[in-house]
């Protein structure tokens, strides 16, 4: 140890290390393991029912529909990421992993960021969908959708990469035990050595440009929308459009905001307890699989149908009365009338 204490001084490194997940819960952690494993089998159960259900019935073989598709299978990587592992720290209590076996965790839980960019595309979708009803077809092509992955792709790699890689060249002298259940960026930042400066300000000012502009993007889109359903004739259709936006918001703000304080209480608030942290973390990272199911498959009118019909048989919810609606909309003082929007009933609006 040096002069001052810091023991960055020594050459050691270390290249495994033991996840203590939840410290603080030691004794609970074992009663624990039952349900934190049934809601990882709800997890995956609820979003490959959704997605079988959109590949199997080619009438949902539309952009939407695709879209929310692959949200929820990015909600599936990213809980098979960190839950496995998660559940075996909880059964060991030190749950033991290598160097690299936190770099490929690390990369696919950046990686699974992906879903943010899809949900950028979603609201794109929507507001197309809502408010330039007529025109929909045109906009939004396959060909968009190919751009939009290409790009929601790469914005994931450009977030993934350089953290693994910056990760990779730290060397590791304060501890082998990581007091989390997931290999984070942060949470290897906390036992590496030297001058971390460039690392913690590289960390959270990627996740400030990725919060902030996402939300202004997500915030401008659905403001137009919600401002398109005000116009809607229908008390019903109305308060349905608005119902599902706000719930669609505040899905997104949680996770946003959980993820964003999971980065600033890492860096600033040093005495806030670790299951506090763990706990952010758990939020933004596996509520995305929790609720997207719903909030995004089965609140969607068209794949409920479909789930119902094949859960109970070919009694779907249109035959009990549920139809699309024609919307009306009233702009300029002119009524323009869109048949079906549909758009709106494909929403579950």
């Amino acid at each position: 140890m040096g002069e001052n204490g810091d023991t960055s001084a020594f050459s050691i490194s270390y290249t495994n290390f033991f996840l203590v997940g939840f410290p603080g819960l030691r004794e609970w952690q074992p009663l624990l393991v039952l349900p934190l494993t049934f809601l990882y089998v709800t997890i995956i159960s609820a979003n490959v029912l959704v997605i079988h259900t959109v590949v199997a019935q080619r009438s949902l073989h539309q952009p939407m529909y695709m879209l929310i598709a692959l949200l929820l299978a990015v909600n599936i990587c990213a809980a098979t990421a960190v839950m496995p592992k998660m559940l075996e720290g909880f059964v060991h209590y030190a749950n033991p992993m290598s160097l690299h076996g936190c770099l490929d965790q690390m990369f696919f839980i950046y990686f699974s960021l992906l879903d943010y960019n899809i949900l950028l595309a979603m609201a794109l979708d929507r507001y197309v969908a809502i408010c330039h009803p007529l025109h929909y077809t045109d906009l939004i092509t396959s060909r968009l959708l190919g751009v939009l992955a290409i790009l929601a792709l790469t914005r994931s790699l450009e977030v993934a990469v350089p953290l693994v890689v910056l990760t990779s060249r730290g060397r590791f002298c304060q501890t082998m035990v990581i007091r989390h259940f997931a290999c984070e960026y942060i949470a290897l930042l906390s036992i590496a050595c030297g001058d971390l400066t460039f690392n913690n300000g590289l960390g959270l000012t990627m996740r400030l440009v990725t919060v902030t502009l996402d939300l202004a993007l997500l915030g401008t889109s659905y403001t137009r929308i919600i401002y398109a359903a005000f116009w809607i004739s229908s008390g019903r259709a109305r308060a349905k459009a608005l119902h599902t936006c706000g719930s669609h918001l505040l899905v997104i703000l949680t996770i946003y905001l959980s993820g964003l304080s999971t980065s600033i209480v890492f860096r600033v608030a040093k005495t806030v307890s670790p299951d506090v942290q763990n706990l952010l973390s758990a939020i933004y990272l596996l509520l995305p699989g929790s609720l997207n199911p719903i909030i995004y498959g089965v609140q969607t009118r068209e794949i409920r149908q479909h789930v119902e019909k094949m859960l109970y048989g070919n009694k779907s919810a249109q035959e009990v009365g549920e139809k699309p609606e024609t919307t009306e909309y009233e702009s300029g003082g002119a009524t323009a009338r869109v048949k079906g929007l549909y758009q709106l009933g494909k929403l579950g609006l």
